[in-house]
């Protein structure tokens, strides 16, 4: 059983912002495969069911996300999903917009959600879907206000390929060996 984990902030206001991303990318796996992410349970949203022939979890914490690590680790600890097993999908400044990387390992990001799994988890072990959302209007000392940002006009008609490149990285994490997506998705 995998547990993919889409991070960003609860509620309808910030629905379009750079930081819900990992949401967005979740909501389109799950309408993909006939699931619906409704389910409570401690400060989340989940779903469950079958993709690409595994028993997959789809989790939205409800929490803000640099407090995600405990929805993650309880959703985790109750299913009794090993570390390795849980995919991490969130926005990084780092990238330029459409960009995806594939990594392992969350030790010391500067992203507050992935600290926050890391911490709780008490392991950096799990593979994250690092997915760009950089614009030329960025300013490294305004991030949140960046991250709370909503996607521009035209940004937001790339996020149908941005999304569907995502759930193809996902497909290759079910699918294959972990350390060849990674080579796959590099910078």
């Amino acid at each position: 059983m995998k547990l993919i984990v889409g991070l960003g902030n609860p509620g309808d206001k910030y629905n379009n912002n750079r930081s819900n991303i990992g949401f967005k990318i979740l909501d389109v796996i799950a309408n993909n495969i006939g699931l619906e992410i409704k389910t409570k349970k401690k400060k989340s949203l989940i779903g469950r069911g079958d993709f690409e022939g595994d028993e997959v979890v789809l989790l939205k914490p409800q929490t803000f996300s640099e407090l995600s690590g405990e929805s993650v680790l309880y959703i985790a600890s109750f299913l009794k999903i090993q570390v390795k097993d849980i995919v991490v999908i969130h926005e990084d400044v780092g990238l330029e917009l459409g960009q995806i990387v594939v990594t392992k390992g969350g030790e010391n990001d500067t992203n507050p959600g992935v600290n926050s799994i890391s911490v709780s988890l008490r392991s950096p072990n799990f593979i994250r879907i690092r997915i760009g959302v950089l614009n030329s209007s960025y300013n490294p000392k305004k991030r949140e206000d960046f991250l709370r940002e909503d996607f521009e006009p035209l940004e937001n008609l790339s996020l149908i390929q941005i999304i569907n490149d995502a759930e193809a990285a996902i497909r290759s994490i079910s699918m294959g060996d972990i350390d060849e997506v990674i080579q796959k998705y590099h910078l």
